[in-house]
């Protein structure tokens, strides 16, 4: 009968001492975040807060951590110091915090005397009479905190009648003192001239580049002057940052664009922004990017446009070709080879390709991919009842106040913190599927959430007095819902996925044909998962294939050696095989088009050499060789030039086609290029675009597009920004996750 009795024990006792593991390995835990965090390493609040191991009385076991406040000794829980360095802190509930002076720079501590002198210095040295009442504790690692002392009768308490502010201004008091008695050499070393006019251009390069992120003004910001003051540097002036300086750099970049032009033999026209994605906060205005896409893969920036409302294709027309001429002259004019752009089903492409016989004119994939989600959401009911009934949910949820409570206790319960579910602001019209996935996410992310809103008694007797309720409860418990929202939030994210990857890798003309194929093979895989009738899903993405499709695709896709196919004789041919009888039609008008009228049957005499005879094996496993990158583990070609180079350089025997498969090779399939910002149109509009905060805006987009785009740094400072502050927001999560982890060792 003893038996179970010894099992309990011994089942406490391991429970006492996987307790006791957890509470020391938790408490080691903040006592290395708050060392590194002294270091410069960490959060600011882990100065003032310090961990504590409680232990038990009668066992002598830890039994708790806690964190102290070392500026008023109160105690808290340790289970969220951010959150309580929140409250107690930046909330002021911490009696002591507003004593936390301002730092004094070359100050050092000091103890300030009771008795009056004329030197308080000499005073401070001759007196035997105990601190006044502040000193330095170590424990604040150099920060500087008050505490009152008790006074006594020999030194009575230091009263200054500006409060405790006025001892900063004692400390700067004694410091000319000392500077007057003493005086020393500056710490840091003259600067030459040189080094000051370096230090200016990288300041300057640094202004610029921000594209409107940082404002002239912002030159003449006290904490920015005493910044240059503590390393030596003069003040700036804004005005030369704005004129001369400005001038300088923008004839610098656009002599070095300029220059590489000249180099090429041809190029491609790449503007982006006539198709808005979104209003701006100032109305249906856009900015039109201009680009230059020059065959050695280099991106060179050209001009942005202005443009109110819905621009006409005529007018885009005309911009295009002003571009064009700008760049060419009058006489050179074939040395632009094509336009890609982002309107869809534009007519100026169609009308510039058509004047000029020697053009390959194009859509932008990632347009032509972002298009399908409108023809989801006409096209299929599944996109319809999917999206009616989340918008309900989520409206339901947000606006029913005696629901929205349910739904945060619940939320707080499952997941340690509460959200509104996002909804769309438009439905259909202008379908933003950004929107659209978003609620689809933040919906499914609290399914465990909205079933035990159900459950609730609350929720019960709301239900008998509303239908919407009653509608809601519906939804909830309707797992054809769950299921068609899931099918619908995998086909979103799948389209989501592949347009990213264009965006990121702004593939080139010869990958459209397979970059449709992949999506077919996609979509055929998520029918079959979710029970979906292909037939449907097949005619949307053949009719969008349709509207955005160029023969250029199939013709880049014949001549690039990328593509070639070994045949069982050992040789590397055109992939001819794998296009549609229309598609090889297109390949032979393309190529007689793009040539004069004498050399059109040679051109395809030499297309029937190349479809029989291919390339040499050596030369095609060259150009199709790949190696893996080192940022996204990806396999990549590693010399994206190649193919382009050997019809160059190898192929000399293909004259007329090789002319042509130079030009086509090369060619971009996306407009999406450098992201200009908002912020610098911002001083335009109270100065009605005058002529000359028009010109500056123009350079410094100019030299910010120049410098980024030399980079190949194609990303939004928003983008950076959002994911700093992702990252920086993280950063106490995962600490609070590690700490949480109390699973025995």
């Amino acid at each position: 009968m003893e038996a179970p009795n010894t099992a309990t024990s011994v089942d406490s006792a391991s429970a006492e001492e996987l307790s006791t593991k957890a509470l020391q390995k938790r408490y080691e835990g903040l006592v290395m975040v708050r060392n590194k965090a002294i270091k410069g390493k960490g959060t600011w609040y882990w100065s003032h807060l310090e961990p504590m191991l409680l232990h038990n009385t009668e066992t002598g076991l830890p039994k708790a951590v806690k964190l102290r406040c070392s500026l008023c000794e109160a105690i808290f829980s340790a289970s969220n110091p951010s959150r309580t360095a929140s409250e107690h802190f930046k909330r002021g509930t911490c009696p002591n915090v507003s004593a936390l002076p301002k730092p004094i720079s070359s100050v050092g501590p000091i103890n300030i005397a009771a008795s009056s002198s004329p030197s308080l210095a000499n005073n401070r040295k001759r007196s035997s009479a105990p601190p006044s009442s502040y000193h330095v504790p170590t424990r604040f690692c150099g920060e500087v905190a008050y505490t009152s002392l008790p006074t006594t009768a020999t030194t009575p308490h230091l009263m200054l009648s500006g409060g405790k502010e006025d001892l900063g201004a004692l400390a700067m008091l004694e410091d000319s003192v000392k500077k007057l008695k003493s005086p020393k050499t500056s710490l840091a070393p003259a600067l030459s001239k040189t080094q000051v006019d370096n230090a200016f251009d990288y300041l300057a390069d640094w202004v610029y580049e921000s594209c409107g992120s940082i404002s002239f003004s912002c030159l003449e910001h006290p904490k920015f002057i005493a910044f240059l003051n503590q390393v030596g540097l003069p003040p700036v002036s804004p005005r030369e940052f704005a004129s001369t300086k400005l001038d300088a750099k923008f004839e610098e970049a656009k002599a070095e664009s300029e220059a590489r032009i000249r180099d090429a033999v041809f190029f491609q026209i790449a503007s982006d922004g006539w198709k808005s994605k979104n209003k701006n906060h100032y109305g249906d205005e856009n900015l039109v990017n201009v680009t230059i896409n020059l065959p050695n893969g280099t991106t060179l920036y050209r001009r942005t446009v202005f443009v109110t409302g819905s621009a006409p294709s005529r007018y885009a027309e005309e911009i295009l070709w002003e571009t064009i001429t700008g760049i060419c002259g009058g006489n050179v004019l074939q040395q632009c080879v094509g336009i890609v752009a982002d309107k869809f089903k534009a007519k100026a492409l169609k009308n510039l390709e058509n004047q000029n016989h020697w053009m390959v004119n194009l859509s932008c994939q990632h347009q032509g991919f972002n298009s399908l989600f409108k023809d989801f959401a006409k096209e299929l009911p599944l996109f319809t009842t999917v999206t009616e009934n989340c918008i309900k949910l989520a409206n339901f949820v947000n606006y029913k106040s005696q629901v929205r409570s349910i739904f945060h206790k619940y939320q707080l319960q499952e997941y340690g913190h509460t959200w509104l579910l996002r909804v769309p602001l438009r439905e259909f019209e202008n379908f933003n599927y950004g929107n659209m996935y978003m609620m689809m996410d933040d919906i499914l992310s609290s399914v465990r959430a909205l079933h035990l809103v159900l459950l609730e008694e609350a929720f019960k007797l709301v239900s008998i007095e509303d239908p919407n309720a009653r509608e809601f409860g519906d939804i909830i418990r309707d797992v054809g819902f769950w299921n068609d929202l899931e099918a619908l939030h995998t086909l979103v994210k799948l389209v989501k996925d592949m347009i990213h990857e264009i965006e990121t890798d702004r593939p080139l003309v010869g990958q459209c044909l397979l970059l449709w194929d992949e999506l077919r093979a996609k979509v055929k895989e998520w029918c079959s998962k979710f029970h979906v009738a292909e037939g449907a899903m097949e005619k949307v993405i053949e009719r969008r294939f349709q509207k955005n499709y160029h023969p250029t695709w199939a013709a880049a896709y014949i001549l690039d050696p990328l593509y070639l196919v070994r045949d069982t004789s050992g040789k590397y041919l055109p992939p001819f095989k794998f296009l549609t009888p229309e598609q090889e039609k297109d390949v032979d008008k393309l190529i007689t088009r793009l040539v004069s009228r004498d050399e059109a049957h040679i051109a395809l005499m030499e297309l029937m050499k190349w479809r029989t005879e291919g390339l040499d094996p050596m030369y095609a496993r060259a150009v199709q060789m790949k190696e893996r990158d080192s940022v996204t583990g990806k396999m990549r070609i590693a010399n994206p030039q190649s193919s382009r180079l050997v019809w160059e350089t190898y192929l000399t025997g293909f004259k007329s086609l090789g002319r042509v498969a130079a030009r086509l090779i090369f060619l971009h399939a996306t407009s999406c290029n450098f992201k200009c910002s908002w912020n610098l149109w911002t001083p335009l509009r109270g100065h009605g675009h005058s002529a000359i905060a028009l010109d500056k805006v123009q350079k410094l987009i100019f030299i910010a597009a120049h410098s980024k785009l030399k980079r190949q740094d194609f990303s939004s400072e928003e983008d950076k920004e959002a994911e700093l502050f992702t990252l920086a927001n993280s950063e106490d999560d995962l600490f609070n996750e590690v700490l949480v982890d109390t699973s025995p060792v």
